[in-house]
């Protein structure tokens, strides 16, 4: 199976079991909307990073076919 990175909603909407001297459900869900949103937040720069890797890349190639010396082969 491949690697799939949790996603935002996936934090959202985990849900926990309860019991009798369980954890405050008020702040266990407080925690889990903090963890999504720092989540959705690292996705989006990674997102944008990658765009700006790919557009960079984009550049270089088309700088290098422009001014790179030639390679000549006997």
């Amino acid at each position: 199976m491949a690697y799939r990175p949790l996603c935002a909603s996936q934090v959202r909407q985990q849900w926990f079991g309860r019991s009798r001297n369980g954890l405050h459900p008020g702040e266990v869900d407080r925690f889990l909307h903090r963890v999504a949103d720092e989540l959705a937040v690292l996705h989006a720069e990674l997102a944008r990073t990658r765009e700006e890797n790919a557009r960079i890349k984009g550049a270089l190639r088309d700088w290098q076919s422009r001014f790179a010396p030639r390679v000549v082969r006997a």
